[in-house]
């Protein structure tokens, strides 16, 4: 049995895999281990590469995934799949210092009271490279949010590259969300106890072949976290997200409304019909796009999605001045009876169109 485990979640990357093999063979001669690519169906043909690799040495293996996304469920799965009593993070980009493996092992062998250790960019003797301040800057704010929601001191909570003790990841591991880029906050967030952080620095390697994977999406997952080790536990991340479409949706509504009848000079009926159809269909897109990305609808059942979303929000509407009515002729208080009646209304919504419109 391998003593350590190597995960490297791939997209994309058929041109950097083989040298990352060949990296770690040379960083790590005497130790007994195994590298597992979990690859996302990259359309490169970089799972084919990987098993040409497995067909000469039988360390390697590729975990071939259909119709999932997002390196944080790749590692779940990847270090799921094997025994090691260690398990390493590191990309198929080149970017990480592989020959900081043996240092990370060594840390954990010799402190058996040390959970995880990190490679960091941001210690003494650690560098971020040849990023432009800009990057830096925006990493620098992202660590500093990270740090709010864990309770460990660590210069790199962002770094994707870390390796841990087998029962610490099996203590977080169903707990861990499966959507998202940034793991090991995941882990350090989600653990019920203090977690032993130590940190080794490296210098951050320029990027040798592909293209980063650094997109508005990464930000998205990013704050999906960061709300999820916040409220989570009070509120689902999903009806945050909604409720903050629904809030920027009553703002469309007001201006197109504005639009509509004191511009256009249209009837006050037909300019808040305009408004309401117009809101409805920017908080469908938006939700579709952001709330429910991991079950984007596109073609013909984007069209069909946004029928039912019509039909449920229409019903919702109608939940919504019930409740509103309701209230005011029991106490007479307007504002009360008017947030009371949003708030059924916005439950309504929510919960029958996650299980219509967008069910799973």
């Amino acid at each position: 049995m391998p003593e350590i485990t190597i995960i490297s979640p791939t997209y994309n990357e058929r041109e950097n895999v083989a040298h990352l093999y060949q990296r770690i063979k040379d960083a790590l001669p005497a130790l007994e281990w195994e590298l597992v690519f979990v690859d996302d169906d990259s359309p490169d043909g970089t799972a084919d590469r990987v098993r040409e690799l497995a067909a000469q040495d039988p360390r390697i293996r590729v975990v071939h995934r259909l119709h999932r996304r997002g390196l944080s469920g790749a590692v779940i799965e990847g270090a799921l799949t094997s025994s090691a009593p260690y398990i390493a993070v590191i990309d198929a980009d080149l970017q990480h210092d592989e020959t900081l493996l043996s240092a990370m092992l060594e840390k954990l062998r010799s402190s058996p009271e040390t959970d995880l250790v990190v490679a960091s960019r941001y210690t003494q003797d650690g560098s971020t490279g040849d990023w432009d301040g800009t990057r830096e800057r925006i990493s620098r704010l992202a660590i500093s949010l990270g740090q709010s929601v864990t309770r460990v001191e660590l210069s790199d909570p962002m770094s994707g590259f870390f390796m841990i003790r087998r029962p610490v990841f099996m203590t977080v591991a169903r707990d861990l969300a499966n959507e998202g880029f940034k793991i090991l906050l995941d882990i350090l967030a989600t653990s019920d106890r203090k977690l032993n952080v130590e940190e080794l620095p490296y210098e951050f390697r320029t990027r040798q072949f592909g293209e980063s994977k650094l997109d508005s999406l990464v930000a998205l997952h990013y704050v999906r976290l960061l709300l999820d080790k916040t409220l989570g536990r009070i509120l689902p991340v999903r009806f945050i997200m909604f409720a903050g479409v629904n809030f920027l949706g009553l703002f469309i509504h007001l201006l197109i409304l504005w639009l509509a009848f004191e511009i256009s000079n249209l009837s006050f009926t037909m300019s808040q019909v305009i408004a309401t159809l117009t809101a409805m269909t920017s908080n469908y897109l938006l939700n579709n796009q952001f709330t429910y990305y991991d079950r984007r609808l596109r073609g013909t059942k984007l069209v069909v999605g946004l029928l039912t979303f019509y039909a449920i929000c229409s019903v919702g509407v109608v939940a919504n001045v019930g409740m509103a009515n309701y209230l005011y002729n029991f106490d007479g208080i307007w504002w009360i009876a008017g947030l009371a009646g949003s708030l059924v209304g916005l439950v309504w919504n929510y919960a029958v169109t996650a299980n219509v419109t967008w069910r799973n």
